[in-house]
Order: structure tokens, then C-alpha cells, then sequence
């Protein structure tokens, strides 16, 4: 059984056209707060662990794998 269609309000509608030209995502400029905490360099062992990471995911088997 078909719904029967609803009427959408003006105000729906001029609301739904300021989102659609409104400008979306982050700043470009990072605020004073998120320059703060953001970490100045990596700690000594991220590279070895980020490199053993993957290596590990590259040869896991996987979900899915025929034998």
C-alpha cells in the first residue's frame, strides 16, 4: 500500500538550501588549542612498531581465504 507523500514546510526547504551552500568539513587553520596538543614528533620505537605492524597485517592470513 502506497504512503501518502507529506508536504515539506518552507522553512524545511529554505533550511535544507543554507546546508546545501553552506561551506562543509574542518577549518584549515588549526585553533590555538589544537596546535598545543598536537604531539611535536613521534616517539623513538613508532617507527619499529608501525614497521612490525605491518609486516604482521601483510601476512595475515585473513578472513575469507580459501585453502
Amino acid at each position: 500500500m502506497a504512503e501518502k507523500q507529506k508536504r515539506v514546510s518552507k522553512a524545511t526547504r529554505e533550511s535544507e538550501q543554507r546546508d546545501a551552500q553552506a561551506e562543509h568539513g574542518a577549518p584549515q587553520v588549526p585553533t590555538a588549542d589544537e596546535e598545543r596538543a598536537a604531539p611535536k614528533a613521534a616517539s623513538p620505537g613508532a617507527a619499529e612498531a608501525y614497521k612490525d605492524y605491518l609486516e604482521q597485517g601483510a601476512n595475515h592470513p585473513g578472513e575469507g581465504r580459501t585453502p
